[in-house]
């Protein structure tokens, strides 16, 4: 039996918005915004261009980026497509040519324009913001102006393949690293490992063997290591031609965690393996020494299937945000130092949420500070993040955030009040949709203490869609 699945990913705050804008001035409704605060937030997700064929799945349409700009106390926004072929190619059209299903194929003269959504992340790195999904490699857009510059941007003709959404950029190196799994093409279990300097010039384009094609959506990195985990969700061209789900969940898979120096050939990959689970984002990975040993901790929000695929038999369960498909903050450790190829879990904390982020001075390093965004109020299909946690890992203790059912949250972003400041001191900014008003808010949080509510509330012109990442890059 096939499920009908992405009628509620149309509705509401998931509804596309149909106008890019540029709105100078923005009304500050609450508080005030910090004047050491300067520089853009970035966000972006998905947004159709034009309806669906049939059945809709939330990852895989346009792209759309949003850019709040704020300097000495005031703020200014503008929002633009992400101009792929895909765009251009359905513009020129004036209709919809590339389907947004997972079960059903794009109308036959749509099947000669190349996927590519560009919808996922949005980052700066040498000097480009790069829009990034994990099934091509990234578009580049102008930092100030958003407008498309590269549609298909392959730093420099030296990148060949799909590259993540979710890069790690190492604070003290300045190196943003980066895999792509299906990197021979479509149903392969080859995975190129990647490393680009502060510049943007690609340093490192190494590929190696998985077991299996995996849906990998994130990775982790340490000082010393990288990590690449391969849950139970796998792409399969048998399955599909058998009638099967291309993408799906297969607990028979189980899980299995490549570890690598980071700097050291793939050659020295070795490999763990543990129970059927999954995980869409990382927290925080860091290499610890103890007593002698060696240990690789990679800290993940657990859920136990892939959220939005379907199983292997076909069947997509519906989208609920609870205990169910939240992911749970756990830490999986490695001993690199014995021979066994297991490793251990320890949950972090009993609120389950997704989105998470560290203070990005601290990517691949020991750390304290976590933010994630979390649900306490009733979920259901199409339900969103109602709350924004702070957690502190040393302690334990953790600060919630919530405003009522009608407001909900994207993903936190934590930017620290200056270089010197201790880890987890600064500002933490988020849109925030309100459904009483239809209207999206840029709001900023002080860390140090998030109960006390925002120290400043900014009007958008316009709500943002329910989207996926994004980040903050100081000017």
């Amino acid at each position: 039996m096939k499920a009908q699945f992405g009628a509620h990913l149309l509705d509401g705050n998931f509804a596309p918005i149909s106008a890019e804008c540029t709105a100078p001035e923005l009304h500050v409704r609450e508080g005030k915004i910090p004047e050491t605060l300067r520089g853009t937030l970035y966000r972006n997700g998905t947004n159709p261009m034009y309806p669906p064929l049939g059945d809709h799945h939330w990852f895989l349409s346009e792209g759309m980026v949003h850019g709040i700009h704020i300097e000495n106390g005031r703020a200014a926004y503008r929002n633009r497509w992400v101009r792929t072929g895909q765009y251009e190619a359905q513009r020129r059209a004036g209709r919809r040519l590339v389907s947004t299903s997972l079960s059903e194929p794009s109308p036959p003269e749509g099947e000669g324009v190349r996927r590519h959504f560009a919808a996922t992340h949005a980052l700066v790195h040498g000097g480009r913001l790069l829009a990034l999904d994990e099934w091509c490699g990234p578009a580049a857009l102008d930092p100030e102006t958003l407008e498309t510059t590269i549609a298909d941007y392959d730093f420099d003709g030296l990148h060949v393949g799909a590259f993540t959404a979710h890069p790690k950029v190492d604070y003290q190196t300045g190196e943003m690293l980066g895999y792509g799994y299906q990197a021979d093409g479509i149903g392969s279990s080859t995975i190129s490992y990647s490393i680009i300097d502060r510049t943007g010039r690609l340093t490192r384009h190494d590929r190696f063997q998985a077991p299996f094609c995996p849906i990998m959506h994130d990775f982790g990195i340490t000082k010393e290591h990288v990590i690449f985990p391969l849950f139970s969700a796998d792409i399969n061209l048998e399955r599909a031609a058998n009638g099967g789900p291309l993408a799906a969940y297969d607990p028979s898979i189980g899980t299995h965690f490549g570890i690598m120096p980071r700097n050291g050939s793939t050659d020295l990959m070795r490999w763990f393996h543990g129970e059927p689970t999954y995980a869409y984002h990382t927290m925080n990975s860091y290499t610890e020494r103890r007593d002698g040993r060696e240990i690789v901790h990679l800290d993940m929000m657990k859920t136990p299937f892939v959220p939005l695929f379907p199983k292997e038999d076909g069947i997509i369960a519906e989208w609920v945000q609870g205990e169910e498909t939240n992911g749970l903050l756990v830490r999986w450790s490695f001993d690199l130092s014995g021979n066994l190829d297991t490793y251990t879990e320890t949950i972090l904390t009993d609120l389950t949420g997704d989105f998470c982020m560290v203070d990005p001075r601290f990517v691949g390093l020991p750390y304290r500070h976590g933010f994630y965004a979390a649900q306490k109020g009733h979920g259901g299909p199409g339900a969103f993040f109602d709350t924004i946690s702070h957690i502190d890992l040393e302690t334990g203790d953790r600060r919630d955030y919530h405003e009522g059912a009608h407001v909900t949250f994207l993903e936190p972003i934590m930017v620290p009040r200056s270089e010197a400041a201790p880890e987890g001191d600064g500002w933490l900014l988020t849109l925030a949709y309100d459904a009483t008003r239809n209207l999206s808010d840029l709001i900023i949080f002080d860390t140090r203490d998030i109960l006390a509510g925002p120290v400043a509330r900014v009007e958008l012109p316009t709500r943002v869609p329910y989207g996926f990442h994004g980040s903050w890059h100081a000017q």
